[in-house]
């Protein structure tokens, strides 16, 4: 990809995102009030199951791999999810990445709801980045408010988790 058609592609993305966002019309006069928060830390393990789906119009003809999602998770979030990944590299080389969204429903210490997590993910030479966030305004429920994000562990083919959050505090 030359160097002039990434920055084009950058700017398409920034603007589709911000068309996306709203963030084309005038800001609000009205100051952001701060609701308290309480913060939470979540441990627990998961089973994930994935399944290759065919290629869509955007990645036919491409390496790119498209993905189906399922996990169950257990400890102190209880509850499944379902998604899609989109991810591509060389096993033979230890190179990979990969984005995906996941819409998580399930009870967290005891709060019933959902909200969606955004994966993005890279390996170099065996060696992980993954960054995985609650999706800004998903939760929903008594989630509503949800910000946090979360560590995947995989250690002897087991997959565990640690998921640092915030929910608004409830009201009085």
């Amino acid at each position: 990809m030359s160097v002039r058609h990434g920055l084009a592609s950058i700017g398409l993305c920034a603007c589709l995102g911000a068309a996306l966002l709203g963030h084309t019309q005038a800001p609000s006069s009205k100051p952001a009030q701060k609701e308290p928060v309480l913060t939470r830390h979540a441990t627990g393990t998961f089973e994930v199951k994935t399944t290759p789906l065919p290629a869509d119009d955007a990645t036919a003809g491409t390496a790119i791999g498209r993905y189906g999602i399922d996990k169950q998770f257990h400890g102190d979030l209880e509850g499944v999810s379902k998604g899609e990944m989109l991810g591509a590299g060389s096993q033979a080389k230890g190179t990979a990445g990969y984005v995906a969204i996941e819409q998580v429903t399930g009870t967290l210490h005891g709060h019933s709801g959902s909200f969606a997590l955004q994966h993005f993910g890279a390996m170099d030479g065996g060696k992980f980045n993954l960054n995985v966030v609650v999706v800004p305004g998903s939760g929903a429920g008594d989630l509503a408010g949800i910000v946090g994000t979360m560590k995947i562990i995989i250690a002897n083919g087991k997959h565990s988790y640690e998921f640092e959050y915030t929910l608004p505090e409830p009201s009085k």
